[in-house]
């Protein structure tokens, strides 16, 4: 720990610091933690390099300077009482390194979180490989129409509240517990600074290849983390994944079982679930009895999984399942998941931020189920650090059941990825191919929607995955079908 220094600070009590900078603000985590601080009544400016919407008008709009480019002189128009610097950012940035020569005091976001937000609240923390975000803002909105009011920060914008975050002044606050590193001075994972008292782990699967080594290592975190849940406390785990149930018998919590599979063994599952353009409905079951009939405006198995989660989260929380399926009815989703963009001609195109060989293949069944009669063109671009690898190179081959069509990006060489360790695109397509599904590939954007737009037909749903911008494919793309029918 340390003080007016310029040591790195690991806990800061609230009002000590009345002006705020935050190092790396365009982040979309940092971005809605500055927002956050502002609502809370911080004095806030904020630095980046690269400031662009939606970000940038977010910001604008919550009254935030923003300085740019990285520059020391940003400090003395700053003039932090505290400054907390991105996870992106890297030691010798300019800033950074100012920050420590004037040795003004510092933390990382999620120790901040932590400090200023989390350890005066009950702390609800979902974690896990797959569906954080969905999973979290469903927690977040349940509690809200349950007339809760709690405070939630989350990783993408919610269609409920147009934004991703939220400052209540109930007990309860849901965080997305992301097990990526916290800062360039500490490299355990955000989640480790959020003091879980109620959490939920929905998964387990190997990911961030570019910071762990290999599933052991992966798992390690996990296990450090449901440590932290104390005795009165729960952990709700998903038991479609025996790693996350050997995982949660780490935790001093109670233990509470959830999984999407009819009629399997746990303490939440769900019976007679069915599927359409509205969405999802299904019975859930409570310990072998019926608790009620769910709605919900989401498809897809994965979905029901992450609503079973909340649902015994909040029943942990006190909440009847009437509040509770009030709030899964309402949930309106999250931008970039299964989100329609639009409609030409026909052609409808959903956006989704899947990348992971799991994410994959659980968004094509979704849109599969939400629109049965339609044909189905999936557009992938692997984009992440671990995507981008061989890691999952089978994985992906038979990811891509329900598609009639598919069609890959190739990513560009990554300096951190050596040859030898990239994924293989072509390879994929001619294993699709093998399945008898159509399958191409193509080194860059112009060329893919030139494709997708001159060959896609009235009636598809055109869905794209990526965890990026994808050089601007949708934009694109809808401006091509426009073009193509004449609406341009």
């Amino acid at each position: 720990m340390a003080d007016d220094n310029g040591n790195v600070l690991e806990t800061i009590e609230p009002g000590t610091a009345r002006r705020i900078h935050l190092v790396g603000v365009a982040g979309t985590g940092m971005g809605s933690f500055g927002g956050m601080l502002k609502a809370a009544g911080y004095e806030v400016t904020g630095s980046d390099e690269n400031v662009y919407p939606p970000m940038s008008d977010m910001l604008k709009a919550w009254n935030i300077p923003v300085l740019t480019p990285y520059r020391p002189e940003n400090l003395d128009t700053a003039k932090p009482d505290l400054v907390i610097i991105g996870n992106v950012i890297r030691r010798v940035n300019p800033e950074a390194t100012e920050v420590r020569n004037r040795r003004l005091p510092q933390m990382s976001f999620p120790a901040a979180l932590g400090s200023l937000f989390l350890k005066r609240a009950h702390s609800v923390v979902v974690a896990g490989t797959h569906g954080k975000t969905t999973t979290s803002s469903i927690m977040a909105h349940v509690l809200v129409e349950a007339g809760k009011d709690p405070s939630f920060l989350v990783g993408g914008v919610t269609q409920n509240y147009a934004g991703n975050y939220r400052v209540g002044k109930g007990a309860h606050f849901v965080v997305e517990g992301d097990e990526y590193d916290t800062s360039y001075w500490d490299k355990g994972s955000k989640f480790l600074h959020y003091q879980p008292r109620t959490a939920i782990l929905t998964s387990v699967e190997f990911d961030h290849a570019d910071i762990f080594r290999d599933l052991p290592h992966y798992e390690a975190t996990f296990e450090k983390f449901v440590k932290l849940i104390p005795a009165d406390g729960q952990l709700i785990v998903c038991a479609a994944y025996p790693n996350a149930l050997r995982i949660a018998q780490g935790t001093k919590g109670r233990v509470v079982t959830y999984v999407a599979k009819e009629g399997a063994t746990a303490d939440y599952t769900p019976r007679n679930v069915t599927f359409g353009p509205e969405g999802a409905r299904f019975e859930v079951i409570e310990r072998g009895a019926v608790l009620g009939t769910a709605r919900m405006q989401l498809s897809g198995a994965h979905n029901v999984e992450n609503a079973l989660s909340v649902i015994a989260a909040a029943r942990g929380l006190g909440l009847s399942f009437e509040e509770i399926a009030k709030g899964l009815a309402s949930f309106q989703g999250v931008k970039r998941r299964q989100e329609v963009r639009g409609e030409v001609g026909g052609i409808l195109v959903v956006d989704d931020f899947a990348h992971h060989p799991t994410a994959v293949r659980e968004t094509i069944a979704a849109i599969r189920h939400r629109y049965p009669e339609r044909r189905l063109w999936a557009v992938f671009e692997p984009r992440s650090n671990t995507s981008r690898r061989n890691i999952h190179q089978e994985d992906y081959a038979h990811s891509f059941t329900g598609a009639t069509r598919a069609s890959l990006k190739v990513p560009e060489h990554h300096d951190k990825v050596p040859l030898s360790e990239e994924l293989d695109v072509p390879r994929v397509c001619e294993a699709l191919k093998a399945q008898g599904i159509q399958a191409d590939s193509s080194t860059d954007v112009p060329t893919l929607v030139e494709r997708v737009a001159r060959e896609s037909q009235k009636g598809d749903v055109l869905l794209v995955m990526s965890n990026g911008a994808f050089g601007g494919f949708i934009d694109k793309l809808l401006a091509a079908l426009k073009a193509r029918a004449g609406e341009g």
